[in-house]
């Protein structure tokens, strides 16, 4: 078995980047990992089935990682060091860098589902319509400075974008067609660097689909306080429909950007379907968000 190490050193605030992590695998036992960069791919083809292949970076770097390791059968393990670290939180990854490298070493997998678009993945979300400035707009100076904040400050600074788009939505058998501010199409239970979607986990062979409404701005707001704070999709609201399903087509009137794991992908139509138990991870656990009901359909 041969460990791979890949570290993206624009990652967050640049602190964890080849020099440091080298360090803490050392001490927990894992020397000398073959060290490499997905710029130049020709290593890729070396990585054998059950070999480890470590990325440190953020949630865009895991992603890369992801479909190498589908490719070779391999395992992928998670170094957080990005800015939102959105898919480290779904496998309750410890927050000591020590304890993470340990977790490694020690060799403990999970296995959770990979969402599929086109000839992309995603294991977080994929957005469309004002989900998608975040990953747009808050790049540079200002997301080293304020980290996973930055996001939140930039969708701030959009929320004047109260229009929306037309789009139609099918998630499995449930449809539903309007004008929308947001669609989110999640395959973990977090993103944004920390938002919770409810009721979800990466490994539920389900894809959740929260689409938000245009509506002013303090509506927009207690409707978010009201689910982040319950833990729950509302079961009627004027503001949000959250469906689950393991495929879902987004259809829209006008082309429209859509983001991957914080990375630009394309434009619409989104056609995605959830690969349940087909990513082998090191973790101990996975976190789940709420009670993940896989008959229940919400629409609000």
């Amino acid at each position: 078995m041969t460990y791979w190490l890949v570290a993206n050193p624009e990652a967050g605030d640049g602190q964890r980047g080849r020099a440091f992590w080298l360090e803490k695998l050392e001490n927990a036992g894992i020397t000398g990992p073959e060290c490499c960069d997905f710029s130049e791919q020709t290593w890729a083809e070396r990585v054998q089935p059950d070999d480890v292949v470590m990325v440190a970076g953020g949630d865009g770097s895991v992603n890369a990682g992801a479909r190498l390791c589908l490719e070779r059968n391999a395992t992928l393990a998670v170094l957080p060091s990005g800015t939102a670290n959105d898919f480290a939180r779904n496998l309750a990854l410890p927050q000591e860098p020590e304890a993470v490298c340990e977790l490694v070493q020690q060799g403990i997998t999970q296995t959770v589902d990979v969402a599929e678009f086109g000839d992309g993945l995603f294991l977080n979300v994929a957005h469309i319509g004002l989900g998608t400035i975040p990953a747009r707009e808050s790049q540079g100076s200002a997301k080293k400075l304020l980290g996973r904040f930055s996001y939140g400050i930039e969708l701030l600074r959009s929320a004047r974008v109260k229009r929306g788009f037309h789009a139609e939505i099918k998630c499995d058998q449930a449809f539903v067609s309007g004008r929308w501010l947001s669609i989110a199409v999640a395959s973990g239970a977090f993103f944004g660097g920390g938002n919770e979607v409810p009721q979800a986990t990466a490994d539920d062979g389900l894809l959740d689909v929260i689409a938000v409404k245009p509506r002013p701005l303090i509506q927009l707001i207690l409707t978010f306080l009201m689910v982040r704070f319950s833990g729950r999709s509302p079961d009627r609201t004027s503001t949000v429909v959250h469906l689950k399903g393991k495929h879902c087509d987004v259809l829209t009137s006008r082309p429209q950007t859509v983001t991957v794991d914080g990375d630009e992908a394309g434009k619409t139509p989104l056609h995605v379907t959830c690969r349940k138990h087909c990513l082998r991870v090191i973790g101990a656990s996975v976190v789940g968000t709420g009670t993940a009901d896989s008959d229940r359909l919400g629409l609000g």
